[in-house]
């Protein structure tokens, strides 16, 4: 999961109440499986393993698997080996030169970095050299009479203690270090962002402790006062659990591209407070950094595999299975199990196909293990035909965690500006398969509740969710590329991004229903769809009375003119799906289920008529290229762009809405351009989604987005 967002999960509790009768009520008679024949699904319940998967984890977890390094070749090459040994075709390992210069899209390369050392050594004085010292300071500062005071000395029989060690745990080192071999004074700067975090304090040459991430202490650290180093405690991805482990170690990084190369160690809340501790009493604290590591010129390594399509035209389209195979050892959760379970789907539909059992797929079904985003963007970019043939992702990030983690499990929709009914297919398994593990739990009959010989017997409850950013499916889903992505996904997580996402916290039974809601999933998108319409209506319908819920629930907190901006989004959301199923069951619009709409033209917010007219005259198109969306990995396009041109940064980006915030408004804003809306549209839609925004603020950035030339205004 992405490391600069935290997804937010909008989860549709009060549907079950509203609605419950009709889904709940009606799921708890009905056994039989949504959209699949009853066999297809038997078949794919009784040979997904979440054992077979979870073995595969255990192997990748050994693995510090950072962009382009040594750690994440031995994860990409195991991949490819277990992918060959299952039978799938045309299995590879793609690679994209990563040097720092080479763009992909809106993605600036980020260099490959390898790391073969890094230890943090606190030095202590022994009694020795303590008594030494005070034999020094009283030489040089006599004293007689009963005013002198001692001179304090503290001093240890071991005099150099281990903090910490990219050897034992190489989440300590944070990704970006550069070599180094330092002994330092540690200084305490609190957060260290502000330049007042520094006043009075001498850190030059030093070691700086922050709470920080440390990329966002380093200019000033680093750049401005001269640091040598940092500590960090900084407590990322935060939830309810946060701080009640004081001994996790949360993994950090370093800004890529920075003038200001250094080194930087990731610590405990428990060992940075005794820091703190000791430093606030006057103890003087050395540290001695030792660091072999660095950026290096290299390239994105990407997996990929396919089982072949059956029919001659339909072949060249592709159903596509995603994760991200790059993470800091163990990353158990994040994301090696999204990596394992893709391949357990691999190796059951190649398998359940080749023993005659499935039908095999009129479509082809890919499988691809990309670098977090940067990855899948050099994939799109460097291989435009991908994007091309590609028709569908069902993508997977942290889909393994057990009751230990907390995790609440999500079956994400896409976002309002790319409507689809795949993510209703996905939701008609999800929800389905809610039921079959629910029944079971509660002793009641239940012929699949997908429970692992190994794995617990708690009910899934998977969550229809609003569309959250943080991983891949942000890249398939930007109107560059446009493809829909179903997001499955574990959030909150008690143990993201720290030393203890371990395969112990896995639970198999988890990866064994993820795997039947992808490939289920996938394998049904893959078939003929023209065969399938009324199903697929039908799915839709029970998706559309979801969304209809939570737009109820929302509108609560909106005024009279809010409420009727947030219908228009929803109704262009909803009409656009029309189309889609008006068109697969080649028919007039309207049947059987819908009643052709009409969504509100009219804007009370725009009384004079000349200022509507104009307004609503304003269009722009995306320009072709680059591809990709600008919230990237360690590269900011727009910002970087925006202060060549002299762009003041625009006041939508730091916005915070009910239910998004500004990344969230930035990303849909500019997906909407290519959607043939004016910008009262973008403006409801957005504020459908997220939460009202002003429109000046959307209007501003639209002027951004313009001016660095990414949009362009047509007549």
């Amino acid at each position: 999961m992405s490391v600069f967002r935290i997804a937010r999960s909008v989860v549709v509790l009060a549907a079950w109440v509203v609605v419950g009768g009709l889904l709940v009520g009606a799921a708890a008679f009905a056994q039989k499986p949504p959209l699949l024949q009853e066999k297809d699904v038997a078949a794919l319940a009784n040979e997904l393993s979440g054992e077979t998967a979870k073995r595969n984890l255990e192997v990748i977890a050994t693995f510090h698997r950072q962009r382009g390094s040594k750690g994440f070749h031995s994860a990409a090459e195991l991949v490819a080996e277990r992918a060959r040994a299952y039978g799938l075709s045309d299995v590879a390992i793609l690679e994209f030169p990563a040097d720092g210069k080479i763009f992909y899209g809106t993605q600036r390369s980020r260099p490959a970095w390898d790391a073969e050392v890094g230890e943090l050594d606190e030095i202590r004085l022994t009694k020795e050299q303590c008594e030494q010292a005070s034999r020094e300071y009283w030489a040089k500062h006599p004293c007689e009479g009963t005013e002198c005071s001692g001179f304090g000395c503290a001093w240890s029989s071991n005099p150099i203690t281990s903090i910490a060690s990219y050897a034992a745990e190489p989440v300590v080192l944070a990704e970006d270090s550069e070599s180094a071999d330092v002994t330092a004074e540690l200084v305490d700067a609190g957060e260290g962002t502000k330049e007042t975090d520094y006043a009075g304090k001498d850190v030059r040459g030093k070691i700086v402790l922050v709470s920080a991430s440390p990329g966002a202490a380093q200019e000033l650290a680093v750049g401005k006062f001269g640091a040598a180093g940092l500590v960090s405690y900084a407590q990322n991805q935060k939830n309810a659990w946060w701080g009640e482990d004081e001994n996790l170690i949360r993994w950090g990084h370093l800004e890529t591209f920075s003038e200001h190369k250094t080194f930087a160690f990731m610590v405990s809340l428990k060992t940075a407070r005794g820091m703190r501790d000791s430093l606030a009493h006057g103890e003087k604290i050395t540290l001695h950094a030792v660091v072999k590591a660095g950026q290096h010129a290299g390239n994105y390594e990407v997996v990929t595999a396919v089982i072949p399509g059956a029919d001659a035209k339909l072949k060249e389209e592709e159903i596509a299975f995603s994760c991200h195979l790059d993470h800091q050892r163990p990353g158990a959760n994040d994301n090696a199990s999204g990596c394992v379970t893709i391949l357990e789907v691999a190796r059951t539909l190649n398998k359940l196909i080749s023993e005659g059992k499935l039908a095999r797929p009129v479509r082809t079904i890919r499988f691809i293990w990309p670098p977090e985003i940067e990855g899948t963007l050099a994939l799109l970019n460097g291989k435009p035909e991908f994007a091309k043939r590609i028709k569908a992702v069902v993508h997977m990030d942290m889909v393994g965690g057990g009751p230990a983690t907390k995790a609440v499990f999500h079956v994400t929709r896409g976002p309002m500006s790319l409507p689809s009914f795949v993510h209703d297919v996905a939701w008609a398994f999800a929800d389905w398969l809610n039921d079959q593990s629910y029944r079971y739990a509660a002793g009641l009959r239940s012929e699949y509740p997908m429970v692992a010989p190994e794995g617990g017997k708690e009910p899934l409850r998977a969550e229809y969710s609003a569309y959250t950013m943080g991983s891949d499916h942000d890249v398939y889903q930007d109107s560059s590329f446009g493809i829909p992505a179903i997001y499955m996904n574990d959030w909150p997580d008690r143990y993201i991004h720290t030393n203890f996402d371990t395969a112990a916290n896995i639970d198999t039974t988890k990866l064994k229903r993820a795997a039947f809601i992808g490939a289920a999933s996938g394998y049904f998108l893959a078939d003929d769809l023209s065969r399938h319409g009324e199903d697929i209506s039908r799915a839709v319908k029970s998706g559309e009375l979801l969304r209809h819920v939570q737009k109820l629930t929302r509108d609560q907190n909106l005024s009279k003119l809010e409420r009727e901006d947030a219908e228009a989004g929803y109704c262009h959301y909803e009409r656009e799906i029309d189309e889609q199923l008006d068109k697969l069951n080649k028919r007039e619009p309207g049947r059987p289920f819908k009643e052709e709409r009409t969504c509100l033209s009219d804007h009370p917010h725009f009384d004079a008529p000349d200022e509507e007219r104009n307004e609503n005259l304003v269009f722009y198109k995306r320009k072709l290229e680059p591809k990709g969306p600008l919230a990237v990995f360690g590269y900011d396009y727009f910002s970087d762009h925006a202060k060549a041109m002299g762009v003041v940064t625009p006041r939508l980006l730091s916005y915070e809405g009910l239910w998004g915030g500004g990344e969230e408004y930035a990303y849909e804003v500019l997906n909407l351009v290519d959607k043939a809306h004016s910008r009262i549209w973008i403006w409801e839609d957005v504020s459908a989604e997220y939460g009202p925004v002003p429109y000046e603020l959307v209007v501003e950035y639209l002027k951004a987005l313009e001016k660095i030339g990414l949009i362009a205004e047509v007549k």
